[in-house]
């Protein structure tokens, strides 16, 4: 978050359209989840300050609710990238972009091909977790 003063209404306009809260169900994980969407559509360098500070806590209560709906059980990357995907209800093309190919996404996921540092990297922001559950 950046140092910028926020301005007070209309950060309490942002909250009011948006009404986050402690999320308790998958229904109101996907509204956060497309409030953010709707913000880094602008791009995190066009986000005014209030935007920004909306933008972090969203993401602080979609990590909360998400670390206790979805535990990720100890598995090998490989797998831990196959329940995220089914978990969020995504596919493997789903990655094509983050990984750079239908055929490197493929062998990721039968394991014939370890996560390489940097991919880890993607996936870790593509999927808001941890980078740990990669490597």
């Amino acid at each position: 978050m950046s140092t910028a003063v926020l301005d007070e209404k209309r950060y309490g306009k942002l909250l009011s359209k948006t009404l986050p809260k402690v999320i308790e169900t998958k229904a109101e994980n996907e509204r956060m989840l497309a409030a953010v969407e709707s913000l880094l559509e602008k791009g995190e360098d066009a986000l005014t300050p209030e935007e920004d500070a909306l933008l972090e806590l969203l993401t602080g209560l979609i990590h909360d609710f998400e670390s206790k709906a979805y535990p990720i059980p100890k598995s090998e990357p490989h797998e831990i990238v196959a329940y995220l995907l089914e978990v969020r209800g995504l596919q493997p093309s789903d990655l094509w972009p983050v990984l750079g190919s239908k055929s490197r996404v493929s062998e990721i996921l039968s394991g014939k091909r370890s996560i390489s540092k940097e991919q880890a990297k993607k996936l870790a922001e593509f999927f808001r977790v941890g980078v740990e559950l990669f490597i």
